[in-house]
């Protein structure tokens, strides 16, 4: 059982921020890294007919996703290094099976725990899917937005970003520890999805991303000394952020060149 670092109010706090710790004279251990991972190729991937036959929780990867999970893994035991990793996934199947994958690159000893987690489970589209009315929906949501677009009897992003939003609360309280990367098994939308909530990010900076490919990764490292994080270049490559304007969340001073520079991205993070 991961044992909680308590707060406690220092004599001399003279401000709120000093009060939760937010300050140089206080920073709250972190985890080295955490890494988000979109499952491998599923069968509703290759086949969208799958939906019409299959619960969307229960389709399996192909054996080319359970390939690229492996991949994945070699990859994500490259980005941890020697420290221990705690693993969170999704209760799909395919998440499940992607996370089994890359378990595989892994020493035990290495892992730290593991946890299913339904707050990271894919958007809701609907139970059993009509083809002709999920294609529509899908073009409807093209046109109107994946945020606020909600699917007949499913879910909108909105819907999905709340509930991402308070795993992320789970997430920062369970894990004061350094020497440790948090690796979450999950699908594309539920992944732009957190990074939003994390550093904030506007709707329409959100809109202007894009699902990273079947087992794609997006890596969140810690900012030296501090209780905060930044996406790496290559992560924002991927999802095609953009460098949000909040120059107010750094103290930066806005410049011609400020959305140019995919560092910014990740610089964009309140502590919550």
């Amino acid at each position: 059982e991961q044992r909680l670092k308590p707060l406690v109010r220092s004599p001399h706090a003279s401000s709120l921020e000093e009060v939760w710790g937010r300050t140089a004279a206080y920073v709250v251990p972190r985890p080295n890294k955490i890494m988000l991972v979109r499952h491998g190729e599923s069968e509703g991937n290759s086949d969208d007919s799958v939906y019409t036959r299959v619960s969307d929780w229960r389709i399996s990867l192909t054996q080319r996703g359970r390939q690229q999970a492996r991949a994945a893994g070699h990859k994500l035991k490259e980005l941890a290094g020697a420290s221990d990793v705690f693993f969170y996934y999704s209760p799909y199947y395919r998440t499940v099976q992607t996370c089994e994958e890359i378990l595989q690159a892994f020493n035990p000893e290495q892992v730290r725990g593991m946890r299913e987690e339904p707050r990271m489970a894919e958007q809701q589209f609907g139970n059993l899917q009509n083809l002709t009315s999920i294609k529509k929906s899908k073009d409807e949501r093209h046109k109107y937005g994946r945020f606020f677009y909600r699917f007949p009897d499913g879910e909108a992003g909105l819907d999905v970003y709340t509930r991402v939003t308070s795993f992320i609360d789970t997430l920062r309280r369970d894990h004061t520890e350094e020497d440790c990367t948090v690796i979450i098994v999950t699908h594309g939308l539920a992944l732009r999805l957190f990074l939003m909530a994390w550093f904030q990010w506007t709707v329409e900076e959100f809109e202007m991303t894009q699902n990273p490919n079947n087992c794609g990764i997006a890596v969140m490292e810690r900012i030296s000394g501090e209780d905060r994080y930044r996406l790496t270049p290559q992560t924002c490559q991927m999802l095609g952020c953009k460098a949000p304007l909040h120059d107010e969340v750094q103290g930066l001073t806005p410049d011609k060149d400020a959305l140019d520079w995919p560092d910014e991205v990740l610089d964009h993070n309140k502590r919550r």
